[in-house]
């Protein structure tokens, strides 16, 4: 019994590899669907490492900026800045010296947390057990973007924004007007009210879980291909190297794209808070 419980452990089926790595580093373990007391501290470390990147790669791009011929480095950063400026320009009609700032910090902050999925699955897990801490560490993942919790809490700032420049622009007596008579007038104040909560409600919802669900399939296949690989066959070897190089190549442009999703939902939801209904 005892061997075979160390042969289990040793190589674990199929289920429990990806139920590991989909496992969190939490204050505690999740014994329910719901639980506000718990706190996915790895989420909460990588999410701020990718800010802080962001804002020294921001930072770097705006002290070496120069007027002359700009270097690689400087194209690529001011094509961002003018792709996400023209976006802003086209989708807010008002004061976008806040707003502007506000997408191009999304976008990289997003496509940073997002590009973290192309770490390997298991260089963390070999990293703590080389070290001797995979008992302090049992579980770690990496992608703030693949959890719910990480993509609820980017949209319920964007859902704090969507009031703030609802009062800001049609001050708060204008805001609660528009609650209850748009879009059907005031005679069906009830009816509106309930509408426009859904609607600030599936706002917040959809944009999380756009988000979240397309991070969480691409790391679930990227778990899925590891698994392949460690088939003692030809088949599984050359299988892993061509389905993980097509699917990382493929994943580039999912990377990029939900970042880019994410800053244009962001300026429209945003976007509609200055105009009236």
């Amino acid at each position: 019994m005892a061997t075979a419980g160390a042969a289990h452990h040793a190589a674990p089926t199929a289920s429990e590899y990806i139920v590991h790595h989909l496992g969190h580093f939490s204050t505690k373990h999740q014994d329910k669907i719901v639980d506000f007391s718990i706190i996915n501290m790895d989420t909460i470390f990588w999410s701020i490492f990718a800010g802080v990147v962001g804002s020294l790669f921001m930072y770097l791009a705006a002290r070496k900026a120069t007027s002359g011929v700009p270097g690689r480095f400087q194209a690529a950063v001011e094509m961002i800045v003018e792709m996400v400026d023209n976006q802003a320009k086209s989708i807010v009609h008002g004061d976008r010296s806040f707003i502007a700032p506000l997408a191009l910090t999304v976008f990289v902050w997003v496509a940073l947390m997002n590009s973290l999925d192309f770490l390997p699955v298991d260089m963390f897990s070999a990293i703590f057990s080389a070290l001797g801490v995979e008992h302090i560490f049992p579980y770690h993942r990496v992608v703030p973007t693949a959890d719910l919790n990480g993509t609820m809490g980017i949209a319920l700032g964007v859902f704090a924004l969507m009031i703030f420049y609802n009062i800001k622009i049609k001050g708060a007596g204008g805001f609660v007007h528009e609650l209850f008579a748009a879009p059907f007038g005031i005679w069906l104040a009830p009816f509106n009210l309930l509408l426009n909560i859904i609607e600030f409600a599936a706002k917040t919802v959809s944009l999380a879980m756009r988000l979240f669900g397309n991070m969480f399939a691409g790391e679930l296949l990227f778990l899925l291909i590891a698994l392949l690989g460690s088939t003692a066959t030809a088949f599984g070897f050359f299988g892993h190297v061509l389905a993980g190089t097509v699917w990382a190549i493929f994943h580039i442009l999912i990377v990029f794209l939900q970042a880019f999703i994410f800053m244009m939902l962001t300026l429209v939801y945003i976007g509609q808070a200055h105009e009236s209904h």
